[in-house]
């Protein structure tokens, strides 16, 4: 059975959303606020339907508070459809929006092809060894000697990125492009202070740190 998160401070929306999602088999999880909404994504659901107006915690603050633990899509339902709030909820790790009125079967649709989508992406993953770490990229998961190492979702992904493509070398810049996309506000030099700490988790539990620098180029990964 797959898992929702609904999260609106309208009661009305949340109940009819929760009956439709109900009659179509999901567990769902509901949600009147930012600071429900963030105990409430410990039930690690499938799949979240986040508001973004809320008057505690709006809801880019609960994505970006929440994106570093889980992985799953999350998708906004505002009215407000402006450029700049677009580009911030994907900065925070926003994966879609719907925009308000919306049609149910529609949104129906919409979470269904998000969650086909990731669970293809579960399916194609696969376990990679290198000397004493095992990288589980369908869990994103990172054990060295046994133990999970924990990692922020951005440094999750670039440890998958640098170590699918173990001995290509990448620079700040296309690291980042990857990593944040073309929308992100930071720079190149978010990349080193990220490498700085999973180099720091790695070696607080191996003799290795991985992740190579080639001076004044960039950074490799190395097993």
């Amino acid at each position: 059975m797959k898992k929702i998160l609904l999260v609106d401070d309208e009661k009305g929306i949340v109940d009819v959303l929760k009956s439709y999602f109900e009659m179509r088999a999901f567990q769902v999880y509901t949600a009147y606020d930012g600071k429900t909404a963030i105990k409430q994504a410990a039930n690690n659901p499938d799949i979240v339907l986040l508001d973004i107006n809320m008057p505690d915690i709006d809801g880019l603050a609960v994505c970006e508070k929440i994106r570093d633990y889980i992985s799953c899509p999350i998708l906004f339902l505002t009215a407000r459809i402006e450029t700049a709030d677009k580009i911030k909820g994907f900065q925070v790790g926003a994966d879609d929006y719907i925009v308000k009125p919306f049609d149910l079967d529609e949104l129906g649709a919409r979470v269904a092809a998000h969650i086909r989508r990731e669970n293809r992406r579960q399916e194609q993953s696969t376990l990679r060894f290198f000397s004493d770490m095992v990288i589980d990229y369908s869990k994103r998961e990172v054990s060295i000697c046994g133990e999970k190492v924990v990692l922020s979702k951005k440094e999750y992904d670039i440890v998958e990125l640098l170590s699918i493509n173990a001995g290509q070398v990448f620079d700040r810049e296309r690291i980042y492009e990857l990593v944040w996309g073309l929308e992100g506000d930071g720079n190149s030099d978010t990349i080193m202070e990220h490498i700085r700490k999973i180099r720091s988790k790695f070696t607080a539990v191996s003799s290795r740190s991985y992740i190579e620098t080639v001076w004044g180029v960039g950074y490799k990964w190395v097993g």
